[in-house]
């Protein structure tokens, strides 16, 4: 038997319907939550460029070597140069092979001036790629 609460012939079907509202604004504002979220997600990486073919490689002579050994002394070709003639080296190689540029290792324990002078000299000597090696 059932009993009325209401007092009227309408309160028994009030009483058994579930509101769906609240569940409703509850799915909703997660469907935002995943949408916006999804939107500002953005991998992070490095952009690499890559050669065009696989095999496609620069041949070792291209580069000068400038090799700083670790007490300062500075090695092209290997043969000892003098810090001011350092320019003079790079120009004559650069003449030979203007594609080329310049390469330079350096010791760990050689100075940072001794690089710096090699540096700018290489720029003086009008080569636009000057790169360090390991």
């Amino acid at each position: 038997m059932r009993r009325r609460i209401g007092g009227g012939a309408g309160g028994d079907e009030e009483e058994n319907e579930i509101n769906l509202t609240p569940m409703l604004d509850v799915v909703f504002i997660m469907l935002i939550f995943f949408i916006v979220t999804a939107s500002f997600i953005k991998e992070s990486g490095l952009d690499v460029n890559r050669p065009d073919a696989p095999t496609q490689s620069k041949p070792n002579d291209e580069n000068i070597l400038v090799v700083i050994a670790d007490n300062n002394d500075i090695l092209i070709d290997n043969r000892r140069i003098d810090p001011r003639a350092v320019r003079a080296n790079i120009e004559r190689l650069h003449a030979e092979n203007p594609e080329g540029s310049v390469v330079i290792k350096a010791h760990k324990d050689s100075y940072n001036e001794t690089l710096v002078v090699v540096m700018d000299s290489a720029r003086d000597a009008g080569v636009k790629n000057v790169s360090m090696a390991d």
